[in-house]
């Protein structure tokens, strides 16, 4: 499969958060379901969109997956620190995993960070069951770094993000 990664346009918006609400909600990553408030975060790709870099992985006009890479903090950032970039809300659709569209995007966000003056290291949050993501950030050359792990909402229940990073 040829796979294209580029910037996303704005009528793809509605496709990619499709895609990302059902991949987050099909491996079971929101505690509420259907009511979780997160739902509507990752399907309003315009926000994305207006305070970050969102791309796209097409493959025969269609997208499969998307990334929003956050070169260096702004408000889309969780984890970013002076001299880091970050990678957030990586979903491929479920019909397309395993055809590299996960890889593509991750190894785009890798170029983009190098090209972006002084960042020395790409970051990013993930959860504990996301294990094919896990195999992404490894196999690229990722290390966890368990003392950067958070909770995203402690008051409300017991999620931890544990957390990864690359220097370049």
């Amino acid at each position: 499969m040829d796979i294209t990664i580029r910037q996303i346009s704005p009528d793809e918006y509605a496709t990619l958060g499709e895609i990302t609400a059902q991949a987050y909600l099909g491996d079971g990553l929101l505690d509420f379901g259907e009511s979780d408030e997160y739902l509507c975060e990752l399907r309003d790709v315009a926000k994305r969109a207006a305070a970050a870099e969102v791309l796209v992985a097409v493959a025969d006009g269609r997208v499969l997956g998307g990334v929003t890479f956050v070169p260096a903090g702004g408000p889309m950032a969780d984890i970013a620190r002076a001299g880091e970039a970050e990678i957030r809300m990586l979903a491929v659709a479920p019909e397309a995993r395993g055809r590299g569209a996960g890889e593509a995007l991750v190894r785009a966000c890798l170029e983009r960070a190098r090209a972006v003056e002084g960042c020395a290291r790409v970051v990013l949050s993930t959860q504990r069951t996301m294990h094919a993501a896990h195999r992404i950030y490894e196999r690229l050359g990722f290390a966890r770094t368990p003392e950067r792990d958070w909770k995203p909402l402690p008051d409300l229940f017991d999620l931890t993000l544990i957390t990864y990073e690359l220097t370049l």
